[in-house]
């Protein structure tokens, strides 16, 4: 459970490292800032993927506030813990290496979070559809801003 006990306090996250051969090398910095482009248009997708609940557990945990970002917004940002996708500070330095998905509940499946990853990221899949939604997700998917 990505927030056990209810109140102001921070919640459980599965922070995600992600960086391929591209991001690694000098430069590496375009090739972050088109992933975190395609990660922007699948943002409601996303959401789900990373909650075994559909975005439910994760309705308590992504608010805007404690070092999260809303739920129902994508953002990123170098150094910026309140952001969907962190770039580390020595990253934009430096203008190679990884960046942060920070969206994934703490009782994710991290083989669907890597999943989710590398249909956006490497194969270029679009669209915030599923295969196969379910009635929790689809009420999820109501929820979430357009």
């Amino acid at each position: 459970d990505p927030k056990p006990m209810t109140g102001n306090w921070n919640g459980a996250g599965c922070h995600t490292n992600v960086s391929t051969i591209e991001t690694r090398q000098k430069g590496g910095i375009k090739a972050i800032e088109a992933a975190i482009e395609r990660l922007s248009k699948r943002h409601k997708y996303h959401i789900r993927m990373y909650d075994p609940r559909g975005g439910q557990d994760n309705l308590r945990r992504l608010t805007g506030q404690h070092e999260t970002s809303s739920i129902t917004e994508f953002s990123a940002g170098v150094a910026n813990r309140g952001a969907s996708i962190r770039i580390p500070r020595q990253v934009g330095q430096d203008g190679f290496g990884y960046f942060e998905d920070r969206r994934p509940s703490a009782n994710c499946d991290p083989y669907a979070v890597t999943e989710a990853i590398m249909r956006t990221v490497i194969l270029g899949e679009t669209g915030d559809g599923l295969v196969d939604e379910t009635d929790e997700t689809r009420l999820l998917r109501a929820t979430l801003k357009d």
